[in-house]
């Protein structure tokens, strides 16, 4: 496999400057998040979460997903000491150790998604099946559930 990596003049830290960059929709970047979690040993138990540009991680849903009572978003000097990378260009594999990785599963509804290459102005673009198993990642549905813009049968009485 190879994968083509694209690098910038600009950054491509977040979400929104990376989509600018490769002229893609918010929803077509993968937002590599890493969370932990305590172990009964006192170390923390890292977690990768892929999840859509345009979407937030549901704590409650990763927590149920993964098992791990009082998981939390990793600190930047956490996520840096934990993966290898900074915020911003953390890849959602090729980690300093191996991390377990979840994917959300609307990131399934692009043909193309776009995820950092280790820092924060480098890019390449995947197919979600590619990415999926480069990551050794399993789905699970971890975003909160999109906003609604139109009214419910409940709103509009």
């Amino acid at each position: 496999m190879t994968l083509e990596i694209v690098e910038f003049p600009e950054s491509t830290h977040t979400a929104e400057e990376a989509a600018r960059a490769v002229d893609a929709e918010l929803g077509q970047i993968v937002k590599s998040l890493v969370f932990v979690a305590p172990r009964d040993d006192g170390a923390l138990q890292p977690i990768i979460v892929l999840v859509s540009g345009s979407d937030r991680v549901d704590p409650a849903r990763l927590a149920a997903v993964t098992g791990l009572p009082g998981i939390r978003r990793a600190t930047a000097r956490e996520a840096h000491d934990l993966t290898g990378f900074s915020i911003g260009g953390i890849p959602p594999f090729g980690h300093s150790s191996p991390i377990p990785v979840i994917m959300d599963a609307r990131l399934s509804l692009h043909e193309t998604i776009w995820a950092a290459a280790g820092t924060a102005n480098a890019v390449f673009a995947s197919s979600p099946v590619v990415l999926r198993s480069l990551a050794n990642a399993s789905v699970a549905p971890v975003a909160e559930d999109p906003v609604r813009t139109e009214p419910t049968v409940e709103q509009e009485r």
